[in-house]
């Protein structure tokens, strides 16, 4: 007689768990949430060339940052948007990359850049950062709305 261990896929509070994430992702709020951290990752992804590259002299490493980091943050909250109840152990990604773009002109460039890379990145990575606090805080926000209704 062999015993096989059943996998964690296969318990049911998994299961339950995953189906109220989903629940969660499927309110208005959570698709507000995702489109504008999709657009706020693709604005950062192309600052440098909306706010023009006169803005970025000197600053390429900081123009390649944003480009990576914006493109990270797109991606992170499509998949979030796609599937929540499989992706919502990685939210918590969304909130460093808010505060890495806050920080990221002084880290990476090392000169002073100008006052418009700063504002465009601190705005921005402020946004970023509420943006991916919100996703994080949907699980929870929809288990008082469950309860309340009980």
């Amino acid at each position: 007689m062999t015993f096989r261990a059943a996998g964690i896929e296969s318990h049911p509070d998994l299961a339950e768990l995953r189906s109220r994430y989903e629940l969660a992702a499927e309110q208005p709020t959570a698709q507000a949430l995702d489109g504008l951290t999709i657009l706020s990752g693709l604005y950062l992804a192309v600052s440098p060339w909306i706010l023009g590259l006169a803005r970025f002299p000197g600053t390429g490493d900081l123009r390649v940052n944003n480009l990576i980091t914006g493109l990270a943050v797109a991606v992170m909250a499509m998949g979030l948007a796609a599937a929540f109840g499989r992706t919502h152990g990685v939210a918590w990604t969304v909130p460093v990359l808010g505060v890495w773009t806050i920080i990221a002109p002084w880290v990476v460039s090392g000169a002073t850049p100008k006052g418009g890379t700063i504002v465009s990145n601190v705005i921005i990575g402020a946004l970023i950062l509420l943006l991916g606090l919100g996703a994080m805080a949907l699980p929870t926000r929809q288990r008082r709305t469950v309860n309340e209704r009980r």
